[in-house]
């Protein structure tokens, strides 16, 4: 099934998807506070270990590999934050619904999968089995 065409997408009416749009921004603006939400308590509670607190080595450690596991799903979240600003740009620049690679449509159902994406399916095959095909 991998080797089947993905079929072109109509794009909605210019009126559906000026409503689309804000409804992708409220998405992503909920997202992004979510995030920084997270950000922020990781500075507030995961940054401070207190080793009066922790009676032993092996408490320690295991407060040590927390802390260094929340600061990589930060990380992670960072690069998230930034493509979802990128997102919201492409929002006021009206190009959000529209591939980056061929311009075609992207399609709603692919948005709200994944919000953040800026190539349609068909692209983004392309780009994987390209990347493939350098792995291997």
């Amino acid at each position: 099934m991998a080797d089947r065409e993905p079929e072109e997408l109509e794009p909605p009416s210019d009126a559906e998807l000026a409503v689309q749009a804000e409804t992708f921004r409220n998405l992503l603006m909920g997202e992004k506070a979510k995030l920084l939400k997270n950000a922020q308590r990781t500075l507030t509670e995961d940054m401070t270990l207190d080793q009066d607190d922790l009676p032993d080595e092996m408490d320690l450690a295991t407060a040590d590999y927390n802390q260094s596991l929340a600061f990589r799903l930060r990380g992670r979240e960072r690069h998230l934050l930034s493509k979802i600003d990128a997102s919201l740009e492409r929002i006021e620049n009206d190009e959000y619904f529209w591939c980056s690679s061929c311009s075609n449509f992207i399609g709603l159902n692919r948005l709200l999968a994944r919000p953040v994406t800026t190539l349609c399916i068909r692209c983004k095959e392309k780009q994987e089995r390209q990347e493939r095909s350098f792995a291997g």
